[in-house]
């Protein structure tokens, strides 16, 4: 049987620095469902250092899904859930209520529909006090983009003119209008941010 595992470097070099985030803005228990798993090594790795809390990954797409399962059943963790195949832009979730959620790297990959889509779901499945963590790079008023980060929108846009660096101001806006209060952000290295909203 082939290995379905695979494995991003991205994931390798970003995970210690986004679990720091994660210890301090998750709850101490209860379930994250982290939004476009991917390969699964972030919610593997998540999973090993927060066992208090249950995880549910999630993906669109077939391949990720396999990996999902594979990486998970590698680690023989008892807190990871079986995958569920999920769109951020759905009118409807297979997921109804979460204590967090977690998506890495995902808005800047995706139609803007899917980000509308991520918060506006996270409005209605998080609790009152509920996170949503999103990791990844965004422009921000009144800065220029830094050169890597003013490449990596230039080739997005590339290959799709609906992707690309989200405006911090506009995503922080959707979020407001879900009910959530202004984001926590936080510089993490090779010029990403953490954001971490809080449901009202």
């Amino acid at each position: 049987m082939s290995d379905q595992r695979l494995s991003a470097p991205s994931a390798l070099r970003n995970r210690e620095p986004i679990l720091a985030v994660l210890r301090d803005a998750l709850p101490a228990s209860g379930l994250v469902l982290e939004i476009a798993s991917g390969s699964g090594e972030h919610v593997v790795h998540f999973a090993a250092a927060l066992p208090g809390l249950t995880f549910q990954p999630s993906d669109p797409t077939a391949e990720a899904l396999a990996s999902i399962a594979a990486h998970a059943g590698d680690s023989g963790l008892p807190n990871i859930r079986p995958p569920l195949q999920l769109d951020a832009a759905a009118a409807d979730w297979p997921l109804k209520a979460a204590d967090a959620i977690i998506c890495i790297n995902m808005i800047h990959i995706a139609p803007w529909s899917a980000a509308e889509g991520l918060i506006a779901q996270a409005g209605r499945i998080l609790p009152g006090g509920g996170v949503l963590c999103l990791y990844g790079p965004y422009r921000r008023p009144g800065r220029e983009l830094e050169p890597g980060n003013l490449a990596f929108d230039e080739s997005l846009r590339s290959r799709n003119p609906e992707w690309g660096l989200r405006e911090l101001d506009a995503v922080a806006a959707l979020a407001a209008a879900s009910g959530f209060a202004a984001p926590e952000v936080i510089e993490m290295p090779a010029n990403n941010l953490s954001l971490v909203f809080r449901r009202g």
